[in-house]
């Protein structure tokens, strides 16, 4: 499965919707993905599991790209 994260660049910032960042990673579970970026200093505010049609649209947007972990 692809997960969607949903983080901020440091987790000493306090979440802001116009400062949130997203990477995909691929997973078996949220606990796998979490797991897989937990040596970066990242304050991660969401992690969604991608159905098809949503994986297609991040896709089309021309910014998908699946993180190597």
């Amino acid at each position: 499965m692809i997960f969607k994260v949903l983080y901020q660049a440091s987790r000493k910032e306090v979440p802001v919707r116009e400062r949130t960042e997203s990477l995909y990673v691929e997973a078996e579970s949220v606990r796998e993905a979490r797991s897989k970026i937990s040596d970066r200093d990242i304050n991660i505010e969401y992690i969604q599991v991608l159905d098809e049609a949503h994986l297609e649209y991040e896709k089309s947007t021309g910014n998908f790209e699946v993180e190597n972990v």
